[in-house]
């Protein structure tokens, strides 16, 4: 099984190399390059390093790169070559340091105010943003001013700009906000063509994660449940914005005759019409805001206002403490669920099973929180998770599961024996189903001339890729799918109190929002990271306590390789990945996230409670 879904994740993986061919291409003629790199990532991580100004000045918040729940660690070639090629070494923010800066930065005499400078911050879900967001309000609490300057401003760059006291645009510059959507890439036609035979094998009515294997387009009951809960997150953003900068709802909805009229109104002029429409206070070049914010926060001396980096500053804030000796742990579960020992970025049945022992055993840990930020993957890997999470619950430690963006069919499987769950009203979550997808290869191999014949001993021997499969075993393998789902859902009522006949009712694969899962029972409470610590914390009536990071520990070795990278440019002003056009971007994203997809399954059984279309853009 393993080995079918490692065959058709290497046809769209083909797809995608051919796009990155010059690249490879280049690696190879460069590798002196990288040598030379690694030299001057050394000489400049062992020299001086930079300390923020001692004068009070505006924190700038200059997030680059991706916000995560847990970092991740590279390779030595991939961390080099992402700095060779690209501009810089590429850089990942985790939430909760984000975070725990603003809430240091909020108390810090030296501190002045906060500059949101959030050009190189890609799209971020709103979950995580809101709880960035949360941060801000706190440090504006402090009577410290919040500024927000931009050139362009993307959805989620403008989403945190709308908490500041002011917005600058530049005057050629605009507001982007394109709402939310969920589009997959469908491979229907394709495998006909390629005469791969796709055998689907799921239980769910809206258990959508396979029909980019057996449709070219999206189904209705699919389209019906992404537009709910799409609407529901776009409702959200536009409340939050709207409230923020004291707007009416209907400014940031309008239709298209609407805008085009506002368009035509504002003479094609992007940035005037997000003036006229309250999304912005001030159209300014550079020159003028730094103008304006050296009169706030005193000059430079250079020709610029008093400021320190946000990595500066993060890099200075020391590590809170507390002498209690009681913990709360916090286990993150980041990724796609793997079956066995899996890397960062992706969770691991082994890895995170080990991480939850390791919390049971450990005397000092009272409580834990399980952080998920998961779309699922291997019904097996969860339920190995699950068998450990009952396990340190029968020890007597509260299990409190803190949702993320999304805690989605596998990644609900792994929360709901919790204690308690708690969600946002964003997270996505739900999508309790089950899928096997099997690719056979009999009819392109005979138009080949290639044929396959033997003898076996059961009527299973010889079935594979090269053979297809018999009647009797697609009804073998949909009842084993049948029984995987059954025994899903069966395990959700256990946990959540609930009848069999109101979880199916709930489930056949369908995604809702927070909100929605506290209605149908499938959470007990919304609420952010903070309030889940503190309900864990309460369940363990402790009054004192310290949180406990529990993380996969490094090898010496890959330690040093990452502290050293953190702290080293290697650049050749070169970016291949600005060779794609940028209308080509969207597919080619799409064409690697599918590869990715299919090259995390490796269930033993070839079962999967994952949730393809929760990827939202």
């Amino acid at each position: 099984m393993k080995k079918l879904f490692r065959f058709i994740g290497l046809i769209f993986k083909g797809i995608w190399k051919t796009i990155t061919f010059i690249r490879v291409a280049l690696l190879n003629l460069i590798f002196f390059v990288i040598l030379g790199a690694v030299v001057v990532a050394y000489q400049q991580a062992s020299g001086p390093t930079e300390t923020p100004p001692s004068t009070p000045s505006a924190l700038v918040l200059n997030l680059s790169g991706p916000i995560v729940e847990q970092s991740t660690y590279l390779s030595p070639m991939d961390s080099l070559t992402g700095g060779v090629l690209g501009n810089e070494m590429p850089k990942e923010n985790v939430l909760f340091k984000v975070v725990d800066t603003l809430r240091y930065a909020k108390d810090d005499p030296n501190v002045t105010g906060l500059v949101l400078a959030l050009r190189d911050m890609p799209e971020t879900s709103l979950t995580k943003l809101r709880y960035i967001a949360k941060a801000i309000n706190e440090f504006k609490s402090s009577g410290k001013p919040v500024f927000a300057v931009g050139d362009f401003y993307n959805q989620s760059q403008y989403y945190l700009a709308s908490y500041a006291d002011k917005i600058f645009l530049a005057p050629d510059g605009a507001v982007m906000l394109k709402g939310y959507s969920a589009y997959s890439m469908y491979f229907k036609t394709l495998l006909d063509k390629l005469d791969v035979t796709t055998h689907i094998f799921r239980v769910g009515t809206y258990k959508s994660a396979v029909e980019p294997f057996m449709r070219d387009d999206m189904s209705a009951p699919a389209r019906q449940s992404a537009s709910r809960w799409l609407g529901q997150l776009w409702g959200a953003y536009i409340d939050d914005v709207a409230n923020n900068r004291h707007i009416k709802v209907d400014t940031l909805t309008p239709d298209m005759q609407q805008f085009l009229a506002q368009f035509k109104a504002a003479n094609g002029n992007l940035a005037e019409l997000s003036l006229k429409a309250g999304l912005v206070d001030q159209l300014a070049t550079r020159t003028q805001i730094r103008s304006e914010l050296t009169k706030k926060f005193g000059s430079d001396g250079v020709d610029s206002y008093n400021a320190v980096s946000f990595y500066d500053y993060q890099s200075q804030v020391p590590h809170r403490t507390s002498i209690a000796r009681d913990r709360v742990a916090v286990i993150v579960a980041s990724g796609t669920i793997m079956d066995g020992t899996q890397p960062r970025g992706t969770v691991g049945g082994d890895n995170l099973a080990a991480q939850i022992r390791d919390a049971r055993n450990d005397k000092q840990v009272k409580a834990v929180v399980l952080r998920v930020d998961s779309p699922g993957g291997s019904a097996f890997a969860s339920e190995v998770i699950r068998n450990e999470l009952e396990a340190l619950k029968a020890s007597g430690k509260p299990v409190v599961v803190s949702m993320s963006s999304l805690a989605a069919s596998g990644g609900y499987w792994i929360s709901m024996g919790a204690d308690k769950i708690v969600a946002q009203p964003t997270t996505l979550t739900g999508s309790i189903g089950i899928f096997s997808v099997i690719t056979t290869f009999e009819k392109g191999l005979s138009k080949l001339g290639v044929s396959t014949d033997g003898v076996g001993t059961t009527p299973f021997s010889g079935i594979g890729v090269t053979t297809g499969l018999s009647d009797g075993a697609k009804q073998a393998l949909q009842m084993g799918i049948e029984h995987g789902y059954h025994r899903f859902i069966s395990l959700v009522g256990e946990n959540r109190h609930l009848s069999l006949k109101q979880v199916d009712s709930i489930a056949q694969g369908r995604v809702w929002t927070g909100q929605d899962a506290l209605r149908l029972g499938l959470v007990d409470k919304l609420g952010d990271f903070d309030d889940a610590v503190a309900l864990a914390a309460q369940l363990a009536k402790l009054k004192n306590y310290q949180l406990d990071w529990i993380n996969e520990p490094l090898t010496p070795t890959q330690q040093v390789i990452q502290d050293l990278l953190s702290e080293a440019h290697a650049s050749l002003g070169f970016n291949i990945e600005s060779w794609i056009p940028a209308a080509l971007k969207p597919a080619a994203k799409q064409l690697k996230e599918s590869a990715n997809i299919l090259a995390s399954f490796n269930d033993p059984q070839g079962q999967y409670a994952f949730c393809l279309p929760c990827q939202v853009e």
